[in-house]
């Protein structure tokens, strides 16, 4: 492969495409895919040798699957990308905000704009995907019709915009990681991501946590999501600012592995700016 080509889930015009081109430019070589595990195949397979995977949303939360992938991947989060999320509402050449009778889009998007909707009196109807639902609009004109999608969505399906920025909150935004077969090349400020499991016993989580407050390591992200196929279990997910390399760090991790009862590295990488500080 004599270039990058930088796999996402979606059609062209997608959020994760537009993350891409903030993070190298537009003029990324670009790989859409269906779904995240084709993305995550993608690389697998050398068809991409990166991909862009949102992990969360600052409304919605946690993307689950995609850190579900990362579980069952052995890929490494290389950077992350924190990408301001503003909903267009894109109609066909001459269609007016008169005209609109319904809106599509992916659910999470609806429901990022169901205040604005709920005001107009338009139907929302749900789409595959942003951007999908721009590129079927294109195809398949109807004067009735509006999509909320993305500005490059519309520029690259030549959609006009009737209306820009109409999310509900304007501070929605989406955080990205960067993933691929190879750790990231050190850059501080530097994050870390890993997954644990506790022991089944009082005072587990407690112990791993001191790990990182002994040494005065600031964790900016921490959750619990269910062990799949292992009712009432769990891993924890956890963010904290620093590198592995780092000797207060790797320290630190080295007691972690002592007192869980898994641990799996997903990465350190180059902190973007203006995300979380403490948790």
């Amino acid at each position: 492969m004599t270039h990058r080509i930088i796999a996402f889930q979606g059609e062209h015009g997608a959020f994760s495409e537009e993350a891409i081109h903030r993070h190298f430019g537009t003029d990324a070589h670009t790989l859409p895919c269906e779904s995240f595990a084709k993305l995550f195949q993608a690389i697998q397979r050398g068809d991409a040798t990166t991909g862009m995977v949102p992990v969360e949303n600052a409304l919605a939360g946690t993307v689950a699957q995609a850190y579900e992938l990362l579980m069952e991947y052995d890929f490494r989060v290389q950077s992350e990308c924190l990408l301001p999320v503003h909903h267009y509402l894109l109609a066909n050449e001459g269609v007016t905000q008169d005209d609109v009778r319904q809106v599509r889009s992916h659910p999470q998007a609806l429901a990022q704009c169901a205040d604005y909707l709920r005001r107009r009196g338009w139907e929302p109807v749900a789409a595959y995907d942003t951007a999908g639902a721009a590129c079927q609009l294109a195809s398949a004109p109807d004067p009735h019709t509006a999509v909320l999608a993305s500005a490059l969505a519309g520029q690259r399906y030549g959609l006009v915009t009737l209306e820009q920025s109409v999310e509900d909150n304007p501070i929605n935004s989406t955080r990205f990681f960067m993933i691929g077969a190879d750790d990231a090349e050190r850059k501080d400020p530097s994050k870390t991501s890993l997954v644990f499991a506790v022991r089944h016993r009082p005072g587990s989580l407690y112990d791993c946590l001191g790990a990182f407050a002994r040494r005065s390591i600031n964790l900016t992200k921490i959750e619990s999501r269910p062990l799949r196929g292992r009712p009432w279990q769990y891993w924890f997910y956890l963010d904290f600012e620093g590198h592995w390399q780092e000797p207060h760090v790797k320290d630190a991790l080295a007691d972690l592995v002592h007192t869980a009862s898994m641990v799996k590295m997903l990465g350190s990488y180059p902190a973007a700016s203006g995300g979380p500080n403490t948790v």
